[in-house]
């Protein structure tokens, strides 16, 4: 499926092509793409824009996430006998859509972010680099050599998912996942990188770990990144590491 096509001119607006389908009685998925990049993502974050601006009082949440957006709504916020609520709300998407959505600014921020690689921090690093033919030094460069479209926030609280990653660092998941992952961790899968933001148990490959803490309640907001931004990661030393290590509440 096309995530979408862009009409040249001086009213260029995006034409998304579009799947809504219900998720239980108070969900529905808006689905614009099948697999994650930067031009799907961009697509995603114009709808959600576009939903959040102009869909009634009944929505009460929209959130954007790597190929759709999921509209969240009360039931009892629509008219009875005019069908299901779900069935309005669709119709009412289906009509915000079909003008097509106006584009977001381009120019996200791009932001360095330093990450210790290896050793305690990066437990995954060599395994990855045997499952990519690579030695860890090229995993590393190939790592931070390039900027990173922040996707979506998943997961848990601020956990950002950004990529593409270069073609060259394409690893699975993780056959069984750890337990506990540390706050901060760095890690890898399906082309995709993610920084834990709080210890948890989690199954992607762990190659480095920020001093970062990126996500933090008695912030405004709250998440140290955006939607859209750009991240590069900088390889540091343990020292380093330990010199710009920042507390987390």
């Amino acid at each position: 499926m096309a995530a979408l096509d862009v009409l040249r001119g001086r009213a260029a607006r995006l034409q998304p092509t579009w799947q809504i389908e219900p998720v239980g009685e108070r969900c529905l998925i808006v689905r614009l793409g099948q697999q994650a990049g930067p031009e799907t993502s961009r697509v995603v974050h114009a709808v959600a824009a576009a939903l959040m601006s102009r869909l009634p009082a009944g929505v009460t949440d929209v959130v954007p996430a790597f190929t759709s957006v999921a509209v969240h709504f009360q039931p009892l916020a629509y008219a009875r006998g005019r069908g299901l609520p779900s069935a309005q709300l669709a119709r009412r998407i289906d009509r915000v859509l079909a003008g097509g959505v106006a584009p977001l600014c381009e120019g996200g921020r791009e932001i360095e972010i330093p990450a210790c690689y290896g050793g305690e921090f990066g437990p995954d690093l060599e395994d990855v680099a045997r499952q990519c033919s690579l030695t860890p030094d090229e995993v590393i460069a190939l790592h931070a050599g390039r900027a990173l479209t922040l996707y979506a926030f998943f997961f848990s609280p601020g956990n950002p998912f950004a990529g593409p990653l270069d073609a060259r660092l394409q690893v699975p998941r993780r056959p069984t996942p750890r337990t506990r992952v540390e706050a901060g961790s760095v890690a890898i899968a399906n082309g995709i990188s993610s920084i834990y933001q709080t210890a948890s148990p989690g199954g992607w490959n762990v190659i480095a770990r920020t001093p970062w803490n990126l996500f933090d309640v008695r912030r405004m907001p709250p998440t140290r990144l955006q939607l859209g931004d750009r991240i590069r990661f900088r390889p540091v030393t343990p020292d380093e590491y330990h010199d710009l290590l920042e507390h987390r509440a």
